[in-house]
């Protein structure tokens, strides 16, 4: 972990710079005090220590603002905390880590009890249960450890590594050495309590309102009145109904439900939809002419007031607060990709649309097209014939499961047999599953972990009055992938500060492979070459389409960027455009139809914001890391490659599969099915 005092002096500078232009608090002391400061401890340490004290001066000095004390204060706190070679260094960080755990795992697990109304289908929620939703038990996390100097000590200890020295230097460092630059992770901004704490609020409000949104498809009509969904089946948008439109492949009248879902998607998208119909069955709804009946009577109403778009930009604003506190990473764009992925998102992009491209898409789009008998329509980008599933009896299977699982009782007790056929050993599968707590969510389900090992991982999936049926069980089962990297990152990884994976899309990956099996762990699964094939066909396309929800997603961040004071109107019709022109771009080359802003209809634009792009290079990471362990012990391979922790993903990967994320192996496999299916 070396480095030159030239990086910590153009550190230094940078701080300097974005401080001036941000209105933030500029540092306080001079070049020449840090350069005496920095050649006496150098003089007092042993030379191993030298270019961690040029570098973690420099940063500390950075933060330290007047009301931090003098000069002098810096000055003295530095020559008392500053280590003085490896062994204290070691002592010290293992304190903090202890720490560490202790505190983010107690922050965690209030947040996660705070929340537990708004999640957790349990009872009514009260208006006071969304304020305390928004609380932030962490919040002043950041600013209490700058008071005390706990920050600062760490700073100066443990500096911070940017991505590009993680990514030059990081293979050569020993596990030791990644902790610590982790441990560097921890302050690389001072973002006032108050804004982390608007922040958080703003995401609750809108997952409030996304985890609410629901369609009742059974009051959905033609145009002649007629309904042809269960009259009680309500959707979750966008998950819910997406869903349904994979169903409806298999199912009688398909095309017309589809179309009828589709239209109300477009709906929801223009906010030309009725207030009256979100999360109500009092009327029924035309979705393709837009009209209202009730007791056989039409029925005028108030279209939704852009209230997607407004929720879209709170989060913004919110964020763009946070903006100039994080020099390191000026921007929301910034942080998710290079400190959050820590994968550029040049990168990301080129990777996706390399993979967009690809001619195979075209062959794939007529393979579909064959088998549907039809042209292409937007909603095809959800085709979901390859899949072993579209040729069995969904409803066949939802009794199956009504009656296998009951209730989330029944869910937690079978946990460990899912895990026993999956390949773990009954020790392991016991172990895993009593550190996970199951619970019926509210939404379409997710999973939350734990962050100190005393604490339980929980899985959220829908459970109705029937029991789970194969949406519920299909969401469950990828969810406890999570629960399951969450669980062996936390208590199998030999260094608490490198608990976790490098980002959220390893931790899809490993939901994904979990997913992929679902039928298998239902004795249902066919696995054959043609289905192999099949599989290589389908990872394609599903990539295609999530591939394009992600950069319009991204798109949409840097026009909000650009034009800051925009209105929900505004925005609105900004996300129609980059979606129309996305599709336009890479869609209608294979469908044949221009125009479509279908990839507009992503809940998780609205409150999960720039989650959507861990999604495919979650798949890709998972058909690689499939591949790899296809004729190897699935559970071993589990262990090995999710115990390596949080390193950077590119190096991430090279430990679990040999090479590096990339797009061509999804490419090729799809190539190669593309000349047996034909």
């Amino acid at each position: 972990m070396k480095n030159t005092i030239l990086s910590a002096v153009l550190f230094f500078a940078v701080m300097a710079a974005s401080a001036q232009h941000n209105n933030v608090p500029k540092p306080l002391l001079m070049q020449n005090d840090l350069d005496k400061l920095v050649a006496g401890l150098k003089q007092a340490a042993t030379p191993d220590q030298h270019a961690r004290i040029e570098q973690g001066v420099a940063q500390a000095a950075s933060f330290w603002q007047e009301a931090d004390g003098s000069a002098a204060d810096f000055i003295d706190m530095c020559r008392t905390y500053s280590v003085k070679n490896a062994n204290e260094r070691r002592n010290v960080f293992n304190r903090m880590q202890h720490n560490i755990e202790l505190l983010y795992g107690s922050f965690n697990s209030i947040n996660v009890g705070l929340k537990l109304p708004l999640h957790v289908d349990e009872g009514e929620i009260l208006p006071i249960d969304r304020i305390y939703g928004g609380y932030s038990a962490g919040a002043h996390f950041s600013d209490d450890m700058f008071a005390n100097k706990l920050a600062f000590i760490t700073i100066l200890n443990f500096p911070f590594y940017s991505l590009a020295e993680k990514t030059s230097l990081g293979a050569s460092w020993t596990r030791e050495e990644w902790a610590y630059a982790r441990m560097g992770d921890v302050f690389k901004s001072r973002i006032p309590a108050q804004l982390l704490q608007d922040y958080e609020q703003q995401l609750t409000n809108a997952d409030a309102y996304i985890s609410d949104y629901n369609i009742y498809v059974g009051k959905l009509t033609d145009k002649n009145g007629k309904t042809y969904f269960p009259a009680d089946m309500k959707l979750i948008t966008h998950w819910g109904l997406r869903d349904e439109i994979k169903s409806d492949y298999a199912m009688k009248n398909g095309f017309v439900k589809q179309t009828m879902i589709y239209q109300a998607m477009l709906r929801i998208i223009s906010q030309e939809i009725p207030e009256q119909v979100i999360n109500s069955d009092a009327y029924l709804w035309n979705p393709t002419l837009n009209t209202l009946m009730k007791d056989g009577q039409a029925v005028s109403f108030k279209p939704e007031p852009d209230t997607r778009y407004a929720h879209m930009l709170s989060l913004f604003r919110a964020t763009r607060k946070i903006d100039a506190y994080s020099p390191h990473f000026p921007d929301y764009i910034q942080r998710k990709f290079d400190e959050e992925m820590e994968i550029p998102v040049a990168d990301v992009e080129k990777i996706f649309i390399d993979l967009m491209k690809s001619p195979e898409l075209k062959e794939i789009g007529k393979v579909i097209e064959k088998r549907l008998g039809r042209k292409l329509h937007p909603w095809d980008i959800w085709y979901d014939g390859f899949k072993t599933r579209s040729s069995l009896d969904i409803t066949a299977i939802d009794k199956l499961l009504n009656e296998k699982y009951p209730n989330k009782a029944a869910v937690e007790a079978d946990l460990p047999n899912i895990l026993v056929k999956l390949g773990f050993n009954a020790d392991s599968a016991r172990s895993i599953a009593s550190k996970i707590i199951v619970d019926p969510s509210r939404g379409a389900g997710h999973a939350w972990g734990a962050q100190m090992k005393s604490d339980k991982s929980r899985l959220r999936t829908r459970i109705s009055a029937n029991g789970m049926d194969y949406k519920g069980y299909n969401i469950a089962v990828h969810e406890f992938g999570h629960n399951v990297e969450q669980t062996i990152s936390l208590h199998d990884v030999d260094y608490y500060m490198l608990n976790g994976v490098p980002n959220t899309s390893f931790t899809e990956a490993l939901a994904f492979v979990f997913q992929a099996r679902d039928l298998a762990l239902l004795g249902m699964d066919k696995s054959d070459e043609t289905a192999k094939n099949l599989a290589a066909l389908d990872n394609l396309w599903s990539n295609y389409e999530i591939m394009g929800v992600s950069l319009v997603d991204i798109n949409v961040w840097r026009w909000m960027y650009a034009h800051p004071d925009a209105t929900p109107a505004q925005l609105k019709a900004a996300v129609i455009k980059i979606a129309t022109e996305t599709w336009n771009a890479y869609f209608a080359p294979v469908f044949g139809i221009k125009d479509s802003p279908i990839l507009a209809i992503y809940s998780h634009m609205v409150d999960y914001p720039l989650y959507l792009p861990a999604y495919p290079i979650g798949q890709l990471i998972e058909f690689q890391f499939g591949n790899h362990i296809k004729d190897k012990q699935f559970a071993d391979e589990i262990y090995r490659a999710f115990t390596q922790g949080r390193i950077i993903p590119q190096l991430w990967m090279k430990g679990a599969v040999g090479t590096e994320i990339s797009a061509q192996p999804a490419i090729e496999a799809a190539r190669t099915a593309l000349k047996s299916v034909k």
